[in-house]
């Protein structure tokens, strides 16, 4: 049976398991949507049982859908067409690929790490707290609008003041150029100038007045924990803004927190997920958000927490220890 991974082609975390999985000798088959249709292809039959049989092949290898033990779907490229084709063409092509591929696929009896229809659930951050608080799991203060005044509102009602943050990821390319979007700190003079509130959705929460985070890498029924202290002003406020002035703890995970979060991955359909905590100088948890495909190996190196086995454990198995 066969691990199937998509991926990008250039992806650190994913040579990680599949050197792992060559020592275990567990056959796998990588790839990438991007490659298809013009370097992957799909042969897909309908039996009499409602099951699809059949390959999906590449240049080198083939792998026969009945033998799939696992997929890991980490975050693969979008699907890529011919250059000739107009814009029409290709947004067509684009939904014939998704409900095509993706739905054979989708029908698979395996396990998956993530299924995508799961992963695109839970990307939606209001989603997200709301499921985290009815499982028992701290949230912060949140309001979501396009209004300026509640904005003002809600900032005034906040003791400790407010940051804007973004409900998706918090790049934007312009031409050549990334632009990251950090969290940020609403001013005096911010709040008295929201230009740009009424122009789209904007998740806007209170502070918490954090003595560190944490992140927490579920897989399967495995939780590593990993304290995430900051060394400067603005990785205080977004630890994303100043890898550098971090330092990192490995820990065990508390009970309430694991018990929650077992609770979140189970309503949400997830196996892995990278959780985000605020802790408070009370040592409250206070649940940020989660990304059901979020990066975890930079903790890995920084603490020795064996991630990339816990990873390989799950996929080899095919089911959560």
């Amino acid at each position: 049976m066969t691990v199937v991974i998509f991926a990008e082609k250039a992806d650190i975390p994913v040579d990680a398991v599949i050197r792992e999985l060559t020592v275990r000798d567990v056959p796998l088959f990588r790839l990438d949507t991007s490659w298809f249709p013009r370097a992957v292809v799909l042969e897909a039959f309908l039996g009499d049982d409602g099951r699809w049989t059949g390959i999906l092949r590449t240049q080198h290898r083939t792998v026969d859908l009945s033998a799939i033990r696992s997929i890991w779907y980490r975050d693969p490229g979008a699907f890529s067409f011919a250059k000739s084709m107009t814009d029409v063409e290709r947004a067509y092509a684009h939904r014939e690929a998704r409900l095509g591929l993706g739905g054979v696929l989708a029908s698979l009896n395996v396990l998956w790490v993530n299924h995508p229809n799961r992963s695109a659930d839970s990307v939606y951050k209001p989603l997200q707290l709301a499921v985290a608080a009815r499982c028992g799991l701290t949230t912060v203060a949140t309001v979501i609008t396009n209004s300026p005044d509640a904005v003002r509102r809600f900032a005034t009602a906040s003791p400790t003041g407010v940051v804007r943050k973004s409900l998706g990821p918090n790049t934007v390319t312009e031409g050549s150029a990334l632009t990251v979007a950090f969290t940020h700190r609403l001013t005096f003079r911010d709040l008295t100038n929201l230009f740009g509130i009424d122009a789209t959705a904007t998740q806007v929460q209170q502070w918490v007045n954090k003595i560190y985070e944490a992140r927490v890498i579920v897989v399967g029924d495995r939780m590593f924990t990993i304290l995430i202290r900051a060394g400067s002003e603005a990785s205080r406020v977004d630890w994303r803004a100043d890898y550098p002035a971090l330092s990192y703890e490995w820990v065990e995970t508390p009970p309430e927190i694991e018990e929650g979060l077992r609770a979140y991955m189970a309503k949400m359909g997830l196996v892995y997920a990278a959780v985000d905590f605020a802790i408070d100088a009370d040592e409250h948890w206070i649940f940020l958000e989660s990304n059901s495909s979020g990066q975890y190996f930079w903790l890995e190196a920084n603490t020795g927490a064996p991630i990339t086995h816990a990873l390989v454990d799950v996929l080899a198995e095919g089911s959560c220890p």
